[in-house]
């Protein structure tokens, strides 16, 4: 199967996402650490469907989250790197590898950077429980999550789809 390896220049919405969604979570990180200090022992680990703590964890729990993050952030850049590895269709060819790539690549980066700013928001959010300034994280959270990410997912598969 065709499969070239191209350097293909990152778009500017590319470099938008990678720096709204580094930076969120970059201030998330920095967030939970100002505030380690005011953290009670006990932390919320998990919540339901309806955005209600159903679980309270030990507050070094608080990093968890911030772990995932950095090693999805690191994997999926590195896949980001790699289109010529994705999966594509039988009639990639010559002619149309560049959007191709192109567009696998842009679907990465916005599920990588959608990762990290929903990281971003629930680490944050655990702290704002656990310091008592919220009682929980809301109902939308659920269909945040799952419109968030059925958003990059469709909207690829289609630009997809017209590749000729």
């Amino acid at each position: 199967m065709y499969r070239p390896i191209l350097k293909l220049p990152k778009t500017k919405y590319e470099k938008v996402l990678d720096c709204i969604g580094g930076g969120l979570f970059i201030v998330s990180i920095i967030l939970v650490i100002l505030n380690w200090g005011e953290l009670p022992d006990k932390i919320p680990a998990h919540f339901n469907g309806a955005g209600e703590v159903d679980r309270w964890g030990s507050r070094i729990e608080i990093f968890i989250l911030p772990g995932i993050g950095l090693l999805m952030w690191i994997f999926l850049g590195l896949l980001e790197k790699a289109p010529h590895m994705h999966n594509y269709p039988d009639r990639l060819n010559e002619r149309n590898v560049e959007a191709f790539y192109l567009n696998s690549r842009k679907l990465c980066n916005e599920l990588k950077n959608f990762c990290l700013m929903l990281f971003a928001i629930l680490s944050s959010e655990m702290l704002f429980v656990a310091l008592g300034k919220i009682e929980d994280i809301g109902w939308w959270f659920l269909p945040f999550v799952l419109i968030g990410a059925g958003i990059p997912i469709v909207k690829g598969l289609i630009a997809s789809s017209r590749i000729e």
